[in-house]
């Protein structure tokens, strides 16, 4: 599993030109499930995130989580985050997870974050969608459960 994090001032997914979800200050997350993941996974992932303290206190040290300045998430599905390009110009996505699969664990992604995050936002699983941000930093964390 993975999970591409970025800090930002704000954040907004549209499909279909309207807008589906967005946020101020927190972290949009780019979420790439893989074939072998597993909710015991994202569990891992998704404390990890939470608890990352990557938003600067007031003497502009990065010490503060996102319970800590009051953030939200906005959580996008992105299997491409399994892209392979080893070979070739034209990427391979057979080490992403079935769909079926991949959907359960990002709704359940979901679920989990909002035991914890009052305001979390989501993209539409499968969906073409548009992505907005304003990095803040820029800042941006990539987990990957196999580095964890």
């Amino acid at each position: 599993m993975k999970f591409v994090i970025q800090r930002v001032t704000e954040a907004s997914v549209k499909v279909e030109e309207n807008i589906i979800g967005q946020m101020g200050k927190g972290f949009l997350v780019l979420i790439g499930v893989g074939q072998t993941d597993t909710e015991e996974v994202a569990d891992k992932l998704v404390k990890k995130m939470i608890g990352l303290r990557i938003f600067e206190d007031e003497n502009g040290k990065t010490n503060l989580s996102l319970a800590d300045v009051n953030g939200a998430l906005l959580l996008i599905s992105q299997f491409t985050l399994y892209a392979n390009c080893k070979k070739g110009n034209r990427p391979s996505f057979t080490e992403s997870g079935a769909p079926d699969m991949a959907e359960h664990l990002y709704e359940y992604i979901i679920a989990k974050c909002k035991e914890s995050v009052p305001v979390v936002e989501q993209g539409s699983f499968g969906a073409d969608m548009k992505v907005s941000l304003i990095n803040d930093g820029p800042f941006t964390i990539v987990l990957d459960s196999e580095q964890l």
